[in-house]
């Protein structure tokens, strides 16, 4: 009877944290005021919450962030950001994504700083958000998170850069919160551990304690790349069977869908999602058709509820996923 009553008390908990997390979303959606086109479809309920998970549910400071972000995404245009753009950083194939997940699902992004080919951090960090945003588009059903393989072959001591790493937590610490799930460094060298101490302050302890150092070397760490992936699938390079290399000609846009650029998603496809990646990618399959057409300042009643009954179709499926993402930290910020 004490058990059955346990369940019941359980339940009740958890449904009570889902309402109140409603409730913080919807109030966090009120202090944002009116918000139309780009913004508009943003703001989903899952990205909403991401925000307060970043913010520990504090309704204020998740909206003073979401609020930064929405400004940064008008100015800086992420979602226009395209492989013509980029492609001069891409050539040596020091970030992309690849085409297999984690076990759970997650997208992953391998980054190899020793590739480093250019010394404007503006564009680095460009390509940076570029990636980051395909990766998102890309999130499987069901995930909204993904991982960073860092491997370190081939680094120097010339490829440290304070004010690239400061720039880059800045915008994802900022702009992508609750987006890494994990990030591996992969045999890092003994060099890179005072700049290790200097520039970890500049991330938050949450994101910090996302980063896990993996050593090809020492099985207790291996162990964690066993933990996270099929071996099978993972590149040679960080202890898997896999031998494929990165090629830029396999992973341009126009010659493999593995780079297709940002925002190629049907609408359609994008809300079939529970994942709130996904849902709130629901506004990237009308963003195409912003591009080519300008924003109006006032739409049509049609096409007004088109966008309305869109936006709720989008936040009914996200409500459902909220209890599990409850289950996350959220002691400070992070990505």
């Amino acid at each position: 009877m004490s058990s059955v009553s346990g369940t019941s008390n359980g339940h009740g908990k958890e449904a009570a944290l889902y309402e109140e997390q409603l409730s913080k979303i919807g109030k966090v959606r009120t202090d944002l005021g009116q918000l139309s086109g780009k913004s508009a479809l943003y703001c989903s309920d899952a990205s909403i919450a991401r925000y307060l998970m970043a913010r520990n549910w504090d309704v204020k400071k998740a909206t003073r962030m979401l609020k930064k972000t929405l400004k940064w995404r008008s100015e800086y245009k992420p979602d226009e950001i395209r492989w013509d753009d980029i492609s001069d950083e891409a050539v040596t194939g020091k970030t992309y994504r690849t085409d297999y997940f984690d076990k759970i699902g997650r997208s992953i992004l391998v980054m190899r700083p020793g590739c480093q080919n250019t010394k404007n951090p503006n564009g680095q960090v460009k390509y940076l958000v570029y990636c980051m945003e395909n990766a998102i588009l890309n999130l499987p059903h069901g995930q909204d998170q993904m991982v960073w393989l860092i491997d370190f072959a081939g680094f120097n001591l010339g490829n440290l850069s304070i004010q690239v790493t400061k720039m880059t937590a800045d915008v994802l610490q900022g702009h992508y919160p609750e987006r890494l799930g994990v990030a591996i460094l992969y045999n890092a060298p003994k060099f890179f551990e005072p700049f290790w101490k200097m520039a970890s302050p500049l991330l938050e302890k949450k994101t910090r304690n996302k980063v896990k150092f993996v050593y090809s070397d020492r099985p207790d760490t291996m162990k964690i790349m066993e933990d996270l992936f099929n071996m099978e699938e993972l590149e040679c390079a960080f202890g898997g069977k896999n031998p494929a290399t990165f090629n830029i000609n396999d992973y341009a846009p126009e010659n493999s869908a593995l780079a297709s650029e940002p925002y190629q998603m049907s609408s359609q496809k994008a809300l079939g999602s529970i994942s709130g990646a996904k849902t709130e990618d629901a506004g990237s399959g009308k963003r195409e058709n912003m591009e080519t057409a300008p924003e109006k300042s006032e739409e049509s009643d049609i096409e007004s509820e088109k966008e309305e009954q869109t936006r709720t179709e989008s936040s009914t499926v996200e409500q459902k996923s909220l209890p599990g993402e409850a289950n996350a930290p959220a002691d400070k910020s992070g990505v």
